[in-house]
């Protein structure tokens, strides 16, 4: 994924990437209007008004989105709207309401025709733009291209095709009516609802050939990507449920004693990769300290004691417990590393930075194994 995407920024507190179809996008854009004669800038600024909408899109949707937000989660933007993927919850037979699930999916359709409205009520009024004038969006015709792409996204999400927002009820949907002999229905959804917007998208992509509207062409690959894209989450998702923390867990690492000094610290952090290091003392643990910890103590007051500066609250885990705990705890309080102890040792170490590495090895095998099976 992050191959095929570039960061933007974040989005509460949500790592938020552009999808390398925008550029796809851009330059479908940019080629149309010098075809037409018209200044290729315009075509850029025609650009910018379809991310413009993605970006109220998938903002009105976040502001909506129930329960808490995964800092371990990416936001990945394409033209037709935005995948989350790194979802960690464990979902299990109790998929998601669908009275919750339809305030956060059809708050992005809903703001993007609010918006096309309100532009249309005003254009019409100041501007005096003929909003049912064609062409509906050309670079020629940027004002009334700000109102009809909001209303092509909205309307477009109402289309029942995952990962669309519709489609995103119908998962929901798919999971309650299942039958009581189905072991995970919100995986079974999940694969139904991704095969019924593939489907759709294929469809898209091939009435587009036959038409020769690209745009068309354009939307169905578009929706293949994003389903590509959820089918693989979904993948990273029952990797989270089902693998174990001594599975995954550092066992080669460093640790600190209270008694050393900031300065032994800092010597010994220069010797590994860690950026968090357990405090044990005769084999306890007795609190935690991050690389940025120790510079900030020695900056600020000098050479002083681990003991000192180091965390005493210590969250752990148990080394029989799932990767959905881990990300919990890390993404609920913060936390960087996670001491894993059996019988109140220190065996092993699970940090943020070793999850985001590994997920996607430990995914990537799972399929594998599930390819053999198959």
């Amino acid at each position: 994924m992050r191959a095929w995407s570039i960061p933007l920024g974040k989005l509460f507190g949500i790592e938020v990437r552009l999808h390398l179809t925008f550029l796809l996008l851009l330059a479908l854009v940019v080629t149309q209007t010098m075809k037409a004669g018209i200044e290729p800038g315009r075509g850029v600024a025609l650009f910018f008004i379809i991310f413009a909408a993605v970006a109220l899109h998938e903002t009105a949707r976040a502001l909506f989105a129930p329960g808490k937000r995964d800092r371990l989660q990416r936001l990945v933007l394409l033209p037709i709207g935005g995948v989350i993927l790194g979802e960690t919850s464990e979902h299990g037979s109790k998929p998601t309401s669908l009275i919750g699930e339809a305030r956060s999916a059809l708050a992005g359709p809903a703001a993007n025709l609010l918006f096309a409205g309100f532009a249309a009520a005003l254009l019409s009024a100041v501007g005096q733009v003929k909003i049912f004038a064609s062409p509906y969006i050309h670079s020629s015709q940027l004002a009334r291209s700000l109102v009809w792409v909001n209303v092509s996204l909205g309307l477009l999400n109402l289309v029942p095709a995952y990962p669309l927002a519709a489609g995103r009820l119908l998962r929901v949907w798919l999971a309650q009516k299942a039958g009581k002999d189905v072991a995970d229905p919100w995986q079974e959804a999940t694969q139904r609802s991704v095969s019924y917007g593939q489907g759709f998208s294929m469809l898209l992509t091939v009435m587009g050939f036959i038409a020769g509207n690209v745009w068309a062409m354009l939307v169905g690959f578009c929706v293949f990507i994003a389903g590509h894209l959820e089918d693989r989450s979904l993948l990273f998702q029952s990797v989270v449920s089902s693998v174990r923390m001594e599975e995954i867990m550092l066992t080669d690492f460093a640790v600190l004693s209270p008694a050393d000094t900031l300065q032994d610290a800092l010597e010994k952090a220069l010797h590994t990769l860690q950026d968090d290091f357990p405090v044990v003392r005769s084999g306890d643990l007795v609190g935690t300290i991050t690389r940025q910890k120790i510079l900030d103590a020695i900056r600020s007051e000098g050479n002083g004691y681990v003991q000192s500066v180091m965390n005493r609250v210590v969250e752990v885990c148990q080394k029989g417990e799932s990767l959905a705990t881990a990300f919990r705890k890390i993404t609920t309080r913060g936390m960087t590393m996670l001491p894993i102890v059996d019988q109140q040792r220190l065996i092993g170490i699970v940090t943020l930075q070793n999850l985001s590495h590994n997920m996607a090895l430990l995914a990537e095998s799972r399929r594998l194994k599930k390819m053999d099976q198959d």
